[in-house]
């Protein structure tokens, strides 16, 4: 039987910023493979997760729904409680075949393989961080048992020579080395998932653990960046105290940092260098759709689940804050043939977005519950391409395992970004046009309660109206 519906190749990077591809501006990066994606489909430029934080990310971007609307709100869950909403599962129940390699991180993975679910795929290689016991026993480790088949001992081949110039002291070290890496084995299943021979249409996620930290790309990756050139993180002076207000929300930064006082350059040229490994990878995989005749038949998804601060504001990781470099993610659409190619949109678009876009490009029904908006009618240039969402919004509800037990909301109108922290005093609020890189709070400014009240009217009416309905109804009563 001919294969009637698209392929799709789903690449999700782990924490991944918005501003990290040369053809959408990045000119200190060298990323030609997605360069190609970018010319040969859409490209959002202002696509936003709805968590800062990866289980609730991904459960989100999985489902088109929510994560409070889902009770997916933190790392570190029991289970995963809603898998017949999982678009996997929906398409396999179509004939699709469903493959993955890397993470899924749908619930908790620290000491223990994360517990699988009817999730849909039939081809499962599940690597969570790449490092081996006593993270995870190595015959559930599904990179580390393809190490050790390599003959490579992690703890001989992890850290090699810094290149020339480098500090050890101060600057960041390199990891494995490229062909060993987790980002070219989760290539590497890829390219023989997708190559396999079979009659119907296939999903493979390709779900690589970096750019995540501890930053350590390859050696020869990191040898060839220019440190010196590398853009400083986005900081003001004022920062090291304005961020003292925050102390009390949840963040992996312990207290705000001047780039001067650590190797910041450095840091950003060991992320610069993972992305331009995933790249080298992304290429691979489409050099195999190519080969195996697949590629004008194959929908190509690049994203992130989330950001990365870098530096910015003084910040590094992640956590309850709501920054660009937070929640300001890469998506990129290829189709070729199919959907417009060489197209920048600048609309609002949401993670939600893509389980609707997926199932109405492959001709199935959007369920009801369903909260994400589909993208096909932008990406076949049957709709204006920079309007899409009135606003886009992000959540945190005790994500991570810290102190505080933070709680908080964000919405952004594609001009004012305004975050709620539930419980505290203090807030956010942003002119993104006036103020584009977010160094100037205007929450209680002189002349803003108008506006920070209308925001907080329509975030509270977008909360309320998610709210999960629940059992079907039968009866009147």
């Amino acid at each position: 039987m001919p294969n009637t519906k698209p392929n799709i190749l789903w690449i999700c990077t782990d924490q991944q910023r918005y501003d990290t591809i040369h053809a959408l501006g990045n000119e200190h990066i060298r990323t030609p493979n997605l360069d190609r994606l970018v010319a040969e489909g859409v490209a959002f430029s202002r696509a936003y997760s709805q968590s800062p934080i990866c289980t609730p990310s991904r459960a989100c971007f999985l489902t088109g729904r929510y994560p409070s609307t889902l009770h997916v709100n933190r790392n570190g869950n029991a289970y995963f409680p809603h898998p017949a909403q999982l678009i996997t599962r929906m398409l396999a129940h179509t004939g699709y075949q469903c493959g993955l390699a890397g993470k899924l991180h749908l619930s908790a993975a620290q000491g223990r393989v994360e517990m699988r679910i009817d999730d849909g795929y039939r081809f499962f290689k599940w690597s969570h961080h790449p490092k081996p016991e006593p993270f995870w026993p190595t015959e559930q480790h599904a990179y580390q048992r393809w190490l050790r088949d390599q003959g490579v001992d992690w703890g001989e081949a992890y850290g090699g020579e810094a290149p020339e110039g480098w500090d050890v002291q101060t600057s960041y070290r390199p990891g494995i080395e490229a062909r060993y890496h987790q980002t070219t084995w989760c290539a590497n299943e890829a390219i023989a998932f997708m190559t396999e021979e079979r009659e119907g249409p296939w999903l493979m996620s390709v779900n690589p653990f970096d750019p995540h930290p501890p930053f350590d790309p390859p050696g020869e990756f990191l040898a060839r960046m220019d440190m010196g050139s590398m853009p400083l993180p986005l900081f003001q002076d004022h920062e090291l105290q304005s961020q003292l207000a925050f102390d009390g929300i949840d963040h992996q930064t312990d207290k705000p940092q001047s780039p001067s006082d650590y190797d910041a350059r450095g840091m950003v040229a060991a992320y610069y260098a993972q992305i331009e490994l995933i790249d080298e990878q992304v290429g691979r995989m489409l050099g195999a759709l190519e080969a195996s005749g697949q590629r004008e038949n194959t929908i190509v998804i690049f994203m992130s689940d989330h950001g990365e601060m870098l530096g910015d504001h003084g910040l590094v990781l992640k956590g309850c804050r709501f920054y660009e470099g937070a929640v300001h993610v890469p998506l990129i659409v290829s189709w070729p043939g199919h959907l417009k190619e060489g197209l920048c949109s600048d609309a609002l678009v949401e993670l939600t977005d893509m389980v609707p876009t997926l199932l109405q490009l492959t001709g199935l029904p959007i369920p009801t519950n369903v909260q994400g908006l589909s993208l096909a009618s932008i990406l076949t240039g049957r709709a204006d391409p920079t309007e899409h969402r009135e606003f886009v919004r992000c959540e945190y509800h005790d994500a991570l395992v810290r102190p505080h037990a933070s709680h908080a909301n964000m919405i952004f109108d594609g001009r004012y970004k305004l975050v709620v922290y539930h419980g505290q005093d203090i807030g956010e609020l942003y002119d993104l046009e006036e103020d584009p890189h977010e160094f100037h709070n205007l929450w209680g400014a002189p002349g803003t309660l108008p506006l920070q009240s209308g925001l907080t009217r329509t975030l509270f009416d977008a909360l309320m109206l998610a709210t999960d309905e629940g059992q079907p109804r039968v009866g009147r009563y």
